[in-house]
């Protein structure tokens, strides 16, 4: 099929630069962009939207999430993270179940989708319900099973979480018209052991996998690990081996200049989170200095129980103006800079070629943003309106493939109402 979008105010990206078009078109066909310019492209269409009074932008990753965390949405409020997650999250996560794990899923989906997320890269447990919610949904996802390791006697290869993220591997790499990519995953320094790293870090390496990462998410995390091993953690995992394959690292609140310099020398990208940071009294991430030394940085939600949402237009707006207001510079961190983490740089993140961005050749993953509403108006900076203006509200439709998964507040992929039923079913259950 083919679809022509005319009279959109597009954003797109020229040589990594934000480029605007003004009353622009942009057609579809199939599953990719066969055209974006200031002229009517020649040819015959099955479908033509008139999109005058809507903006056209890539589709926003969430490069870190934990999806099925919203049936945990505001559980331990007001803790700092070591008590929100050994003494609130870990006894709930414990009752959840795989039915638990599908309907916080879909209700997940529905949260991004809606805010303009075609993409998110989680970990999590059972982690096949998310990777065939979202593949069913249509969305593109970058899905892991963290390992972790509580026992220092075993054994690696005994692993039964070890086993269940190479079986995920094995299952559902690709899957879905290669929109479901399978990263390997661990949780952390302080949840992991010495051997089971450098075990689970070789395995990434033959498989040439694409490893997630929990990394410095506090100063309390920071310094207990340098206590221990007379390292940070930057340096623990690339002592392991963690970073001989593709990684992206959550959070990075406690970085040292030292640790930034091993990162970009292993092309490591960052994800900032800085509602969950916030939120949890962790502090927040250096980004500019990440940037400064030609660090790939993306955005991403965290789980809704410490952020309590999946709002990647709020993070984005968020990210935007911390920054500023701490360093008392508002040049530091542009509305374009935002844009680009959110969408291309999330791309770059998941190994997704020809994708977070709206040109020709590459996949038709596209987000309006509607214009008629009292804070849209007047469009004089379309991607300042995006970053400091826009909200979830705003978003008229997301497309991911080329399929409409949301548009005029219906989605098109999912069933609202069995997904309500499903949660109200698992939420009556864990808290009762």
């Amino acid at each position: 099929m083919k679809t022509l979008f005319k009279n959109a105010t597009i954003i797109n990206f020229i040589n990594e630069n934000i480029n605007v078009i003004k009353n622009g078109f942009l057609s579809v066909e199939g599953e990719y962009i066969t055209y974006v310019g200031s002229d009517l492209p020649e040819g015959n269409f099955d479908v033509i939207k008139d999109m005058k009074g809507n903006i056209l932008m890539p589709g926003i990753y969430n490069c870190h999430t934990h999806t099925p965390m919203v049936l945990l949405r505001g559980v331990g409020s007001d803790l700092p993270l070591d008590k929100w997650l050994f003494e609130k999250i870990f006894p709930i996560e414990d009752k959840l179940t795989a039915e638990d794990i599908e309907a916080g899923s879909y209700l997940a989906l529905m949260e991004m989708v809606s805010s303009g997320a075609v993409s998110f890269s989680d970990m999590y447990f059972e982690p096949e319900r998310t990777c065939e919610a979202a593949g069913l949904a249509g969305l593109k996802a970058n899905i892991s099973r963290p390992v972790q390791c509580f026992d220092p006697n075993e054994n690696p290869t005994d692993s039964y979480r070890i086993k269940q993220s190479l079986s995920l591997f094995d299952n559902f790499n690709k899957a879905y018209n290669e929109r479901i990519l399978i990263d390997f995953c661990i949780h952390a320094e302080y949840t992991c052991d010495e051997k089971t790293t450098r075990y689970y870090s070789e395995l990434c390496k033959e498989k040439q996998g694409n490893l997630h990462i929990h990394l410095s998410e506090t100063l309390k995390e920071h310094n207990e690990c340098i206590a221990k091993y007379k390292k940070t953690p930057t340096e623990w995992f690339a002592s392991l081996g963690a970073f001989d394959s593709r990684a992206f690292a959550a959070h990075c609140v406690a970085l040292s200049d030292e640790d930034m310099d091993i990162l970009k020398a292993h092309n490591v990208s960052i994800v900032h989170n800085p509602t969950s940071n916030m939120k949890l009294g962790s502090g927040f991430a250096p980004i500019e200095k990440f940037i400064s030394k030609g660090i790939n940085v993306t955005i991403g939600t965290d789980g809704a129980a410490s952020n309590n949402n999946l709002d990647m237009l709020e993070e984005m707006h968020l990210a935007s103006v911390i920054h500023n207001g701490f360093s008392q510079d508002a040049t530091l961190m542009s509305a374009d800079t935002i844009i680009k983490m959110a969408t291309l740089n999330g791309a770059k993140l998941q190994g997704r070629e020809k994708c977070g961005n709206l040109l020709p050749g590459f996949k038709a993953d596209i987000v309006a943003i509607s214009l008629d509403a009292p804070n849209m108006v007047p469009c004089l900076d379309a991607p300042a309106l995006i970053v400091y203006s826009a909200g979830r509200s705003d978003v008229l439709m997301t497309m991911c493939d080329g399929k409409i998964l949301y548009e005029n507040g219906e989605y098109l992929t999912i069933d609202k109402e069995k997904v309500y039923y499903d949660v109200r079913k698992a939420v009556e259950r864990l808290y009762n």
